[in-house]
């Protein structure tokens, strides 16, 4: 009996088991498959954010945060398994093309091609879609695609990229200078013409109105998130953050106002990269470069009770 005990101890403590997984055209689309011990209860694909954001959560900018492979280890030992992915063109994914180039259409066959593989790998048959920030836009848009369970919203935006950029802008009294020029530029855009950065602060000029990401730009703003979640008729989770400094409450309420069927949490502390952080804006940035910072206590189990049908 005692043998028996000391086993049956010893498969409970298996840890989860990770493997490169590949998918999309050629193979050339890369992520890291983690499956529970056990047999898995559901399965899910996790969506980067925006920019250089790679499967893990962590941006060469300084994010090192590592928010989704925290997440998925903490998904697996509830028996959840995950796939994390790295976006097309960006690190495992290089191969798969130009990132400044990619489009809405791609990321939807990608997700498309990603729900499937991870459907055969963990066995479910159907694949939760988990988006953080901007990849919430990419999950609400796959909701009702085949294979899918449905939506998880982590952090992710519930107005429009235009009002979340102009938010941000006047929150910093430094960008007084350039405000101005700054939102007209924005307002070019949202109309789908690209702008000239010729005299434009290097700030933006080199990252918000980078001319090699105008394109994506001007599509990314034309996504109307809370259109999109009127329109989601499977089971939806919306997460959000009290002290995100980047997608704040505003999102959240403007989510569950448009999909009112929706499961709705609201974790009081937690920043935008899903860890607790303070509320002043400059120290709560200052958390993102914390590798060691753990997940939101609950915010796991929180999803994973969702996702398992415990609503």
């Amino acid at each position: 009996m005692l043998s028996l005990l000391l086993a049956a101890a010893a498969i409970a403590a298996a840890p989860p088991r990770s493997s490169e997984l590949r998918a999309g055209p050629n193979d050339s689309l890369a992520g890291t498959l983690l499956l529970p011990s056990g047999k898995s209860r559901a399965a899910m694909v996790i969506i980067p954010g925006s920019g250089p954001t790679d499967r893990d959560g962590n941006n060469p900018a300084g994010i090192k945060a590592a928010s989704y492979r925290k997440l998925a280890e903490a998904l697996a030992e509830k028996g959840i398994a995950t796939v994390r992915i790295d976006k097309r063109g960006m690190f495992g994914s290089a191969a798969a093309g130009n990132p400044n180039t990619a489009t809405f259409a791609e990321y939807d066959s990608d997700l498309r091609a990603w729900v499937d593989k991870t459907r055969k790998a963990s066995g479910q048959k159907c694949v939760w879609v988990a988006g953080h920030s901007e990849g919430g836009l990419v999950a609400l848009r796959a909701a009702d695609a085949p294979g899918v369970c449905g939506v998880v919203l982590l952090a992710a935006p519930g107005e429009t990229l235009g009002q979340t950029i102009r938010k941000q802008l006047r929150a910093n009294p430094a960008n007084a200078p350039f405000l101005a020029s700054a939102e007209a530029a924005l307002t070019e855009l949202e109309a789908g013409r690209k702008v000239s950065v010729d005299g434009m602060h290097p700030a933006l000029a080199q990252s918000l109105f980078n001319p090699a990401v105008q394109g994506f730009m001007i599509e990314l703003l034309s996504q109307d998130p809370s259109r999109l979640a009127t329109a989601v008729r499977r089971p939806m989770l919306i997460v959000q953050g009290g002290h995100d400094v980047q997608v704040g409450l505003a999102n959240g309420d403007a989510l569950k106002k448009a999909a009112p069927r929706a499961s709705y949490v609201l974790f009081p502390a937690m920043s935008h990269v899903l860890s607790d952080g303070p509320a002043e804006r400059a120290a709560n940035l200052a958390t993102y470069a914390e590798a060691d910072r753990p997940l939101t206590a609950g915010l796991a189990d929180r999803v994973a009770a969702f996702v398992t049908g415990a609503k």
